[in-house]
Order: C-alpha cells, then sequence, then structure tokens
C-alpha cells in the first residue's frame, strides 16, 4: 500500500513540473535578417526588448548573433547570460534563483549546477578534509558561463555582442544549440 501512495505521489509530482515547464516563461526570438543574426544598434548593442515587459516575466530567451542567451530580472537588476548551462547544455531559463553565500545563482534545472548571475561562476559546495570536523563550503570553480553586458536605454533592454576572442566553457553548448529552431526546450 506504501509503494502505491509513493508512486501516486511521484506521478503527481511529475505532473506539476511538467506544466511548470509548459507554462513557464516564453521564448523570443528576435527578428533576424536571412543570416539569422539580430539588427545591430548603431552604436553595436543588440535590442532584447522593453524594460518592462522583462520586469513583468523576470526572463525573458532571445536569440543573438544565433546564439541563445536569457536575460534574467532579479532584485532590481538584469542580468544577460548563455541560455545553455555549461554542464550538459541544460536550459538555464527554466531555472530558479537562489541566493548562495550573498550571491544570486540560477540553478540548472537539470543537474543542479549553480552558476551566479554576476560573473558566471561555477559554485560547488567542497570540503577540507584536513579539518577535524570538515563543513561544506561554497567555493568557485571559476568563470564557467558566459555573461553577456546589459545596457539599458529610454526603457530598452540591449546586449553587447559577445567578445569570442576569450573563450568560456558554456561556449560549446551555445555553438551546439546555435540556430536551432526551438529555444531552450529541447535535450
Amino acid at each position: 500500500m506504501l509503494d502505491l501512495i509513493i508512486l501516486s505521489l511521484h506521478f503527481f509530482i511529475c505532473f506539476l513540473i511538467s506544466v511548470a515547464i509548459w507554462r513557464g516563461p516564453k521564448d523570443v526570438d528576435l527578428h533576424s535578417s536571412s543570416t539569422g543574426t539580430a539588427e545591430m544598434e548603431p552604436d553595436g548593442l543588440i535590442l532584447i526588448g522593453k524594460e518592462d515587459d522583462i520586469k513583468r516575466s523576470q526572463r525573458i530567451t532571445a536569440k543573438v548573433n544565433g546564439r541563445e542567451i536569457v536575460v534574467f530580472y532579479h532584485e532590481g537588476k538584469f542580468h544577460a547570460m548563455d541560455s545553455r548551462c555549461y554542464h550538459e547544455g541544460g536550459a538555464l531559463c527554466l531555472g530558479e534563483i537562489e541566493d548562495i553565500n550573498g550571491q544570486a545563482c540560477i540553478i540548472c534545472p537539470w543537474h543542479k549546477y549553480k552558476i551566479t548571475l554576476e560573473t558566471g561562476e561555477g559554485l560547488y559546495e567542497g570540503i577540507n578534509p584536513l579539518e577535524p570536523s570538515p563543513t561544506p563550503q561554497w567555493q568557485s570553480k571559476g568563470v564557467k558561463q558566459r555573461i553577456h553586458k546589459v545596457t539599458i536605454d529610454n526603457g530598452n533592454i540591449y546586449v553587447s555582442p559577445p567578445d569570442l576572442s576569450v573563450s568560456f566553457d558554456s561556449d560549446y553548448f551555445a555553438d551546439k544549440y546555435k540556430n536551432s529552431g526551438d529555444l531552450a526546450m529541447e535535450k
């Protein structure tokens, strides 16, 4: 009997998760030219959307030069990064934002990797086995996720095109999903 209850609870939770994903953040594909690149403003910035719209939705996914990015609005600040997790390409637009050691982090929905919104650092809990009573401490793996500079002008949100002269772990999945038809939903 207990097995039946646990199994029913499992299916109910899976149903709730699928509804949350289905009703989750809506994606935007910027109108692009035939080459698959978004229109650039004269100053080189790329228009993502209206400030009020992004504040209302808390996040938006867009394509910049064929590359998926996600812009988050969290605690009064805008953050932009590659929309695919550096670990295995999880859709970060579907992740939850949590505070870890005073840093806002997106939690990848696939494998729960933690990435700071501000810097793109991957975080993990590690212990020092030489301590008499080792306790886990949050530590950095270094910058793993490409961050994009956000500019607000006249109620519009812009991002700077990525500087591809410096590479990040997330570049692999940004390239893998580049120009795919379905923003952030496929695995």
